[in-house]
């Protein structure tokens, strides 16, 4: 069983209110707030593909662009010693310090 919800290159969280028997969650990674819920998995995905629908039928009819999620950028806070590090290293292979990161990070 996932933990997430994807629709439309949206995720979004999956929580349980035991006190409400409720299913409940949250689009993730965007700064907009769209949540929904419903008293069956059903009813929670239905709710999930109705708020992100109607979230960009919102944007649309104002003219606006809806967020994105993962747009490929993200800052991290590392500490000074490790910085240089990374720089050297980059430095030494001709890389620019984004390009050694996004070639460690890829292979994690």
């Amino acid at each position: 069983m996932k933990n997430t919800l994807s629709y439309k290159g949206y995720i979004g969280s999956i929580e349980f209110s035991e006190e409400d028997a409720l299913f409940f969650g949250k689009v993730l990674g965007i700064r907009s707030l769209i949540s929904y819920e419903g008293e069956s998995a059903k009813e929670l995905l239905e709710d999930f593909h109705g708020a992100i629908d109607e979230y960009l039928a919102s944007c649309a009819a104002e003219g606006k662009e809806a967020e994105k999620p993962f747009k490929g950028s993200f800052n991290i806070r590392i500490s000074p010693e490790l910085h240089k590090r990374l720089f050297v290293e980059a430095v030494s292979r001709n890389m620019s310090l984004n390009s050694l990161i996004q070639e460690k990070l890829a292979s994690l």
